[in-house]
């Protein structure tokens, strides 16, 4: 990457519509739903929604750590594919031995050989954790996506373990974590901005839109006129978490991570209380359409 544009690219983390319009706790109601389902679920909750419309923020323990769990898979494939077309076609062995818990496609795949290009649609269908680990393999290790992520403006996110120890989720740990303000940052550059060629920025898009498992969450929330490219994660102490591009029709898209961890809560309860977040959401879209 030339220097102008690593410049260019670090010039958009900091004015790319961030700093404007920041909306606190106790002035609307998307960050309000963020406190209420904190309450409910006697949770840590962090939350990011950006209105590229208008570049209007809604922050809530937007600039605290959460462990990412799988949205991280969005991560690991962006990084893949900025090395080019010559990466996603170099294919991977599926052993046996490496095949994780988790691997609802990949263990019917043991003795294969799968590209990259694959592997990615497989773990960002349906989050394969054997698909995200070749994919890592093939990156040199996990420490690879956090030097991706240096390379586009992300001086948060970083990302230190494979599948599954990534999940552990330990209260304080630094490791496999981000903020919700970095990661929507991140997710904006390279969904709608220039961190990856625009065939490259398609095709992630395309992966984020097909996620098989996100339906519980956001998209269960908006309604089903928006389009959703997303990914979802789950991890230990009770972490969920999705983050997401959504359009609605004929309008600028929203891009939002929401965050929970340090619960006893049900998958059910978390999810139901992602589900509110993006209804709220949702609702202020169609506020700010009022006359």
């Amino acid at each position: 990457m030339s220097a102008h544009r690593l410049k260019r690219l670090a010039v958009t983390w900091i004015l790319a519509g961030w700093s404007v319009h920041a909306v606190g706790a106790q002035t609307h109601p998307v960050v309000q739903a963020a406190q209420e389902a904190e309450q409910s679920l006697q949770a840590r909750i962090g939350l990011a929604v950006l209105d590229t419309a208008d570049g209007q923020l809604w922050l809530y323990r937007a600039d605290e750590r959460f462990p990412m769990a799988s949205t991280s898979k969005a991560l690991i494939c962006s990084a893949l594919l900025a090395r080019g077309p010559g990466a996603m076609k170099t294919a991977w062995l599926i052993k046996e031995e490496a095949v994780q818990s988790y691997a609802p496609t990949t263990e019917n795949l043991i003795g294969q050989y799968v590209s990259a290009a694959q592997l990615c649609a497989i773990t960002m269908r349906n989050s394969d954790n054997t698909a995200a680990n070749g994919v890592l393999e093939m990156l040199g290790g996990p420490q690879a996506v956090t030097s991706f992520l240096r390379t586009i403006g992300d001086t948060v996110t970083r990302l230190d373990r494979n599948e599954p120890s990534l999940n552990e989720a330990t209260p304080g740990d630094l490791r496999d974590t981000t903020t919700p303000q970095a990661m929507v940052q991140t997710l904006q550059s390279l969904v709608l901005g220039d961190a990856l060629k625009i065939s490259d920025r398609d095709r992630l898009t395309d992966w984020l839109r097909h996620n098989e498992v996100g339906g519980p969450l956001l998209r269960a929330g908006v309604p089903e006129s928006w389009t959703v490219a997303d990914r979802t994660g789950a991890a230990g102490y009770g972490t969920r978490g999705v983050v997401a591009v959504m359009w609605p029709p004929e309008r600028a898209p929203l891009v939002a991570a929401v965050y929970i961890t340090e619960t006893k809560a049900s998958m059910e309860a978390r999810n139901a209380a992602i589900a509110a977040i993006g209804k709220v959401i949702a609702q202020a879209v169609d506020q700010k359409a009022q006359p």
